[in-house]
């Protein structure tokens, strides 16, 4: 029975439900952070952020998508990558292309991260954007191969990096597998930075694990937006590791700033501007990005063995 409805004949009242208007289900949510009820309309507007207290709510990746680029300027890349089954993973409901299949049903993603490239502020980006609703952003093979070819995709096409974290870690689904992305793409940034090509990691909440401990913590610049919980391994953990209460605020954005982890806290509303005038800094600074548009030794091949030396993944067929 809903907590909502009132069930009982002698509550109801004609009079009443006469100049009451029905609302629609979903017109209301709830701030998870002070609690007031928000019209949908208006968090809209807001860019799911709550104007009474700030709050950032979770989006999906394509709806963060239009909070960072330029309007019409993304082209989606590596679009067809679809996870396989190599480890033959079952947990206690059901087997692992069972939990994909129940995932893409639900988020219309075929994985857990959304790439292509764009510009921001005029300026080109080549981006990866995690999705937090897809098996809670977990990063397994295909999540690391879509970072992966972005990086190689902005070293061929001079292009900056922007990654936006939105993950619990590692996918436990693929093991050893998905812990190898974190050296692959840690790798690949390494030839990034020897293109002098700038990488912006944006981190929202959670920004978490084996993500946290690879790419997301090696942006030349990090940003993070407010309340984002940032850190490796979980608070709970943590605590019962050192036998010690843990300080307020432990693994939040304004705390890893305070201990100097990230580089400025900016709020959604703020982060297109913000990026826009990072962008303009570094293509000043590296004459823009280094003659942009001209090819790279380094250019990308989807031929090409992966860093680590693994075949890449094919798309899936069928």
């Amino acid at each position: 029975m809903s907590w909502l409805k009132r069930e009982r004949a002698g509550i109801k009242s004609k009079t009443n439900k006469e100049q009451r208007p029905d609302v629609p289900e979903g017109l209301w949510t709830k701030c998870e952070g002070c609690g007031e009820a928000l019209f949908q309309t208006v968090l809209d507007e807001n860019l799911w952020t709550c104007p009474k207290c700030n709050f950032h709510f979770r989006v999906p990746a394509r709806t963060y998508l239009g909070y960072v680029v330029d309007p019409g300027s993304f082209e989606e890349r590596f679009a067809d990558l679809e996870a396989g089954d190599p480890l033959e993973f079952r947990d206690a409901k059901m087997r692992y292309p069972e939990r994909l299949k129940l995932a893409q049903r639900d988020t219309g993603m075929k994985d857990a991260a959304l790439s292509g490239v764009a510009s921001v502020g005029g300026r080109p980006v080549s981006l990866t954007i995690m999705d937090f609703f897809f098996m809670g952003g977990s990063m397994g093979s295909v999540v690391g191969e879509k970072v992966a070819r972005s990086i190689e995709a902005a070293i061929s096409e001079r292009r900056a990096l922007i990654v936006v974290s939105a993950t619990g870690g590692a996918r436990m689904q693929e093991g050893i597998l998905s812990l190898m992305q974190m050296a692959k793409t840690s790798a690949l940034l390494a030839r990034l930075q020897d293109e002098r090509l700038p990488f912006i990691s944006i981190l929202t909440d959670p920004s978490t694990a084996g993500v946290l401990a690879s790419y997301a913590s090696l942006g030349d610049v990090i940003l993070a937006e407010p309340g984002a919980l940032v850190g490796f391994a979980g608070a709970r953990v943590i605590r019962q590791t050192i036998g010690e209460d843990l300080p307020p605020g432990f693994q939040r954005a304004e705390f890893v700033l305070e201990k100097g982890f990230i580089d400025r806290i900016v709020h959604r509303k703020q982060m297109r501007e913000e990026v826009t005038r990072l962008l303009e800094f570094f293509w000043r600074s590296t004459r823009g990005f280094a003659a942009a548009g001209q090819a790279s030794p380094h250019a990308f091949d989807p031929e090409l063995p992966a860093a680590d030396g693994r075949p890449r993944p094919k798309p899936a067929s069928g």
